[in-house]
């Protein structure tokens, strides 16, 4: 597969392992994904739009490779991350709660169980973008698409 269509599916995959698995951990923990108060959804979805880039970029980066290894996928969470702690600190400047609340919950996010989601999230994901690549299968025919020698 071409290293931008896998791209392409694993930005996807990431991103639907990412909110999959906070609201769902959020659910069987009864917490909160960034429990400091007054903070609003703005940092959140800026941390989710870093992390998204962090882990594209670092994806991309090991897609390029002649022959790309899985120890890429390690990267790509470490990245995601990354992503997601900064974004939500600068989230929660921009929607005004300051920067004393930002790294409050920045700091929630990086030591409590949403960075590990996250970081989880973009291990799996860049593990399977990877794996697309490297795969050297052929599209699925029926039986009587194949040549003869093949039976």
């Amino acid at each position: 597969m071409a290293p931008a269509v896998a791209l392409a599916f694993a930005v996807v995959g990431f991103v639907a392992l990412a909110i999959a698995g906070l609201g769902l951990t959020s659910l069987i923990l009864d917490a909160d994904v960034i429990p400091t108060p007054g903070l609003g959804q703005i940092a959140g979805a800026i941390g989710m739009l870093l992390a998204t880039g962090g882990f594209a970029a670092a994806l991309w980066f090991g897609l390029r490779a002649e022959h790309p290894t899985f120890w890429t996928a390690l990267g790509t969470a470490v990245c995601a991350y990354l992503g997601e702690i900064v974004g939500v600190a600068f989230g929660a400047v921009i929607s005004g709660s300051g920067p004393a609340a930002g790294f409050a919950a920045a700091g929630g996010v990086a030591i409590g169980w949403p960075g590990a989601v996250i970081a989880g999230a973009g291990l799996v994901a860049g593990w399977g973008g990877i794996a697309l690549v490297r795969t050297r299968a052929g599209r699925p025919r029926w039986p009587w698409e194949r040549d003869e020698d093949e039976r």
